[in-house]
């Protein structure tokens, strides 16, 4: 089994029984607690879970939570913030887009929707029917590499003419995050 798929039975077994210890992660997989110290590294590692005294819980929501970003867990500021939606409905905020594209790899099954706000209407956007511009000269004091969403491929162009960039479909800028996200991700994400 794939330590993805490791992880995503990790998780539903966090959402069915609340914690889990490390040993009994081993016996159910068949693995050694060295994998699964492994995997749930990686889970720590995006926030999605929180060790605890031999094994692993659910990080608990507080109020103060919605106001940070799910990935790098700087403020969010909604004229850049983007949501995303499980399949569950659960609502996560985000502080930019590019979070967002690499929260969205991190949980690709489980979610539902990608919502942001088109850069210079602020009207809302589905994400993946957005354009997106990478890059650009214009620094929005947030995550690097930045993406600029856009609810047209005519106001992307236009930006991209003054501020440089490229323009990308969510899956082009999708694509880029993950190839820039060791070299030159800025996230503060613990």
């Amino acid at each position: 089994m794939l330590p993805i798929n490791r992880q995503q039975h990790i998780l539903k077994w966090l959402k069915e029984e609340g914690s889990l210890r490390i040993s009994d992660i081993s016996a159910r997989f068949g693995v050694s607690e060295m994998t699964v110290y492994r995997d749930v590294n990686q889970l720590v590692q995006s926030n999605q879970v929180i060790k605890t005294a031999g094994g692993i819980t659910l990080p608990v929501r507080t109020p103060q939570t919605d106001h940070m970003c799910s990935y790098c867990l700087k403020p969010v500021n909604q004229a850049h913030s983007v949501q995303l939606i499980t399949v569950n409905q659960d609502i996560e905020q985000l502080c930019c887009a590019h979070c967002a594209f690499l929260r969205y790899a991190d949980k690709t099954e489980e979610v539902s929707h990608l919502i942001c706000r088109d850069f210079l209407l602020q009207t809302t956007v589905s994400a993946g029917s957005a354009y997106f511009v990478v890059n650009a000269e214009l620094n929005l004091h947030c995550c690097q590499p930045q993406a600029i969403p856009f609810a047209t491929l005519d106001h992307a162009e236009r930006f991209q003419k003054g501020f440089g960039g490229a323009v990308c479909t969510f899956d082009q800028a999708l694509e880029d995050m993950l190839q820039d996200r060791k070299k030159r991700c800025t996230c503060t994400k613990k």
